[in-house]
């Protein structure tokens, strides 16, 4: 057993050397936040090594990197050329509801106590869109509608 925790730089806790638990956020191991792309210097070094002949094991092992990224970094550079990372996200505005924003608001207007299952079936039977309440409602957050139910009469005492 010694020869194994030596060999592995273990330390008595069982984590490797320096880690006190494995549970460490990614800011705390790598610096950064998850999601983020790898720069373009790391993308261009692993490359240019596969490159001179190493494989695609060698090149995640030298730059610790997964096999994965090596093979997608290749593909990547064997199609375009380049090794810009792509763009993350939906971007959003361009959903399945972007084009009946108008209508939903109209018809929270018109019948300001609709639920949200209310809205899906109303969706789903004028505009033949079959979507998730979680949708709806962050349609309906992004216009500043809340699920809070507030009584007239408390909106102007508090005014």
């Amino acid at each position: 057993m010694a020869d194994i925790r030596a060999c592995c730089d273990l330390s008595d806790s069982g984590f490797p050397e320096g880690l006190l638990c494995d549970s460490l956020s990614s800011w705390q191991i790598w610096g950064h936040e998850m999601g983020r792309s790898h720069p373009m210097a790391l993308r261009e070094r692993v490359v240019a090594f596969v490159e001179e002949g190493h494989s695609h094991r060698a090149a995640g092992a030298r730059f610790r990197v997964s096999v994965k990224f090596v093979n997608d970094m290749v593909i990547l550079k064997r199609k375009t050329g380049r090794l810009d990372p792509r763009a993350q996200g939906n971007g959003g505005g361009h959903g399945k509801l972007a084009s009946l924003r108008g209508w939903i608001e109209a018809r929270m207007v018109a019948k300001p106590d609709l639920t949200l299952n209310d809205l899906v079936l109303e969706l789903a039977d004028r505009h033949s869109i079959t979507i998730h309440r979680v949708s709806v409602w962050r349609v309906l957050r992004s216009l500043g509608l809340t699920h809070k139910k507030r009584h007239p009469s408390r909106r102007t005492e508090a005014a």
